[in-house]
């Protein structure tokens, strides 16, 4: 088992370079404190988070919506991909129309930007994907729930309207397909299970995730 998140800091990397994680301590043991207490500040979409169907859809789903069970993945599908573009789909879907089993309940993509995540391409122009893409894994792959991949958004910055519709298509309440953000690939070649376990906050159109791999 490992660890498919990152840890959240003050280098943490944000869509746009828009937004920062910042911790402060209350009190500190170092000034004579009988405890360390931190208060945080921060958007909750970053570092390795999931979209909920609220961040689009004002009668979306959040965390309460979604029984325990539904964040364990049995039949993960791991796909590593060359990007031709920064906006995704036929590298996907070549790969996808080449599977017999359809049983898969978790679509994890890797694009090789992991490897970048300290450079300002990661965020500046990161890989996103097609509204497209939607309709071809609810048409083909009906049971997987969730789309995870290592790009920082499903939103390529360079391409913002087309991601707009996208995170639209695959938040859609009547069948959601969850977005998984910034996931740590680095050392992954294949999956057996996947847990995800969002920070559980109400009311929250997006959640920081610990993701943990076997």
């Amino acid at each position: 088992m490992k660890f498919l998140s990152y840890p959240i800091d003050k280098n943490t990397p944000t869509y746009g370079n828009r937004n920062r994680f910042e911790i402060a301590q209350k009190s500190s043991i170092s000034n004579g404190d009988v405890a360390n207490d931190s208060f945080i500040s921060t958007t909750v979409h970053i570092g390795t988070h999931i979209d909920m169907p609220y961040h689009f859809y004002e009668n979306g789903q959040d965390i309460s919506s979604f029984p325990a069970n539904f964040w364990f993945f049995e039949k993960p599908l791991f796909l590593e991909i060359e990007p031709k573009t920064l906006l995704i789909y036929d590298e996907v879907v070549e790969k996808l129309e080449k599977l017999v089993e359809k049983d898969y309940d978790i679509l994890i993509i890797k694009t090789g930007i992991c490897h970048f995540r300290e450079e300002e391409r990661f965020w500046r122009e990161n890989y996103g994907f097609s509204e497209k893409l939607y309709d071809f894994l609810v048409s083909k792959f009906p049971k997987i729930r969730v789309i995870g991949f290592d790009s920082i958004s499903i939103s390529s910055f360079q391409n913002r309207i087309e991601g707009r519709k996208a995170h639209k298509t695959f938040l859609n309440p009547d069948r959601p397909i969850l977005i998984l953000e910034d996931m740590d690939l680095r050392e992954v070649e294949s999956l057996e299970k996947v847990i995800v376990s969002p920070l559980c906050i109400s009311n929250s159109d997006g959640l920081p995730c610990t993701v943990f791999g076997e």
